[in-house]
């Protein structure tokens, strides 16, 4: 039997309206537009301001587009995996309630807590299964709702997260098209570094959690920056090594947009130029598991089929990956493999 491949065959994505701008932010906070651009390259973000909806409502939004582009239905679909540190409830799973919101009754469902790390984990468990043999169409999501999380009094993490959702379409191809190569690695002993402390079984939530303000990210900013340069891009490096890929073979370079200086390293490592590296972090910020995704769904025209694309990442855990794919299909014109 052929080798099967598990290819993105299609991509949707979903970006509130409500613009936050680093003007509106100084007027909340002691910061500015130069003091936020200089440091992380951000200019603008998206946040979700629609009244009664949480993470699986730009889920369901950008997985409408998805099946509307590649002509899916929703039936069609085996698996939905949502890679998210937001959903809208501890239980049940934001994938369950995406299911329902974009009504596939044949699919199962389940959440992927890797930070900002989830989108590859959450690719790299979809292309398990597709490579089984026994699913044909699997979506994965990486969406997050930051804001909800987010303390706007606390100019170390305010100014760094917005609010968005992409999604891919992943399916069987037997030509080598799709995932090549993923590298994932965790280091729990930087758990203490980037968290919330308090709203999990270890600490719930209580009266004094609340007053402490305890329910937002908390960052050592120092620390996770160090971390995420070194293993951001040395990761990024490692992938192109393990099968002999140079600069000149990479097509596009898709970074986590958590900061244009951690951008850089990737860069820098991976020797790609910048005209072929994918950044949108001025104007959507850092979407945490959302952010690879999004830059998939905002640049899908300028992939064509065969580009070399290494994706990177890096966050909280701390967990960091890479990975390696071959574009599928050219422009918006869906590849049927």
């Amino acid at each position: 039997m052929s080798k099967i491949y598990a290819a993105i065959t299609g991509v949707g994505g979903y970006l509130p309206e409500y613009v936050l701008n680093n003007y509106e932010l100084s007027t909340l906070m002691d910061t500015s537009d130069e003091w936020i651009t200089t440091r992380v390259g951000i200019k603008e973000r998206r946040i979700l301001k629609t009244p009664n909806t949480g993470t699986s409502f730009m889920a369901a939004k950008a997985a409408e587009e998805l099946l509307k582009k590649t002509g899916v239905s929703p039936e069609e679909i085996d698996v939905l995996i949502v890679a998210t540190t937001t959903p809208d409830h501890v239980f049940p799973s934001c994938a369950s309630m995406t299911a329902e919101k974009i009504g596939a009754k044949n699919a199962f469902a389940f959440d992927v807590q890797a930070a900002c790390t989830g989108f590859l984990v959450a690719l790299h468990t979809a292309a398990g299964f597709i490579e089984s043999g026994k699913y044909k169409k699997i979506i994965v999501f990486g969406a997050e709702k930051m804001s909800s999380i987010i303390n706007y009094a606390d100019r170390t993490t305010a100014p760094l997260f917005g609010d968005g959702a992409g999604c891919v379409l992943v399916e069987p191809s037997y030509e080598p098209f799709g995932l090549m190569d993923t590298i994932i690695r965790t280091d729990g002993s930087g758990c203490e570094y980037l968290k919330m402390v308090a709203g999990g079984s270890f600490r719930p939530a209580s009266h004094q959690t609340i007053d402490n303000a305890e329910h937002y990210v908390y960052q050592e900013g120092q620390i996770v920056f160090k971390s995420a340069v070194k293993n951001m891009a040395g990761v990024s490096g490692d992938i192109m090594d393990r099968n002999g890929l140079k600069s000149e073979d990479i097509t596009w370079l898709i970074p986590h947009q958590a900061n244009l200086r951690i951008i850089d390293a990737a860069v820098q490592r991976t020797g790609v130029p910048y005209h072929r590296v994918i950044i949108n972090i001025d104007h959507i910020g850092n979407t945490s598991a959302a952010s690879i995704p999004i830059c998939l769904w905002e640049f899908e025209k300028k992939f064509c089929r065969g580009d070399n694309i290494i994706l990177t990442a890096f966050g909280a855990g701390f967990t960091w990956g890479a990975t390696w794919l071959k574009w599928a299909y050219s422009k918006k014109k869906t590849y049927k493999v």
